[in-house]
């Protein structure tokens, strides 16, 4: 299986990639409203919210999620 064919959607995307995907989809505030972490709710950007979703596995992984529903929504 080549790595297109990958069956998991988060195959070959970066945590930057898909932040600024969710970014440009649902904005920060919307993004704080789904997932209410400090990073999206005060002050947010790429690089603070990198910073806590790599130090954070339980907030990184609700963000994997949700863009996994972005992607099907699709």
């Amino acid at each position: 299986m080549s790595e297109s064919n990958s069956p998991d959607p988060l195959h070959g995307v970066t945590l930057e990639q898909i932040l600024i995907s969710l970014e440009a989809h649902y904005g920060w505030e919307n993004l704080a409203d789904r997932i209410p972490v400090r990073c999206f709710e005060s002050n947010p950007s790429i690089p603070s919210s990198l910073k806590f979703l790599r130090k954070t596995a339980w907030a990184r992984t609700k963000v994997e999620e949700l863009y996994k529903m972005m992607l099907r929504s699709r």
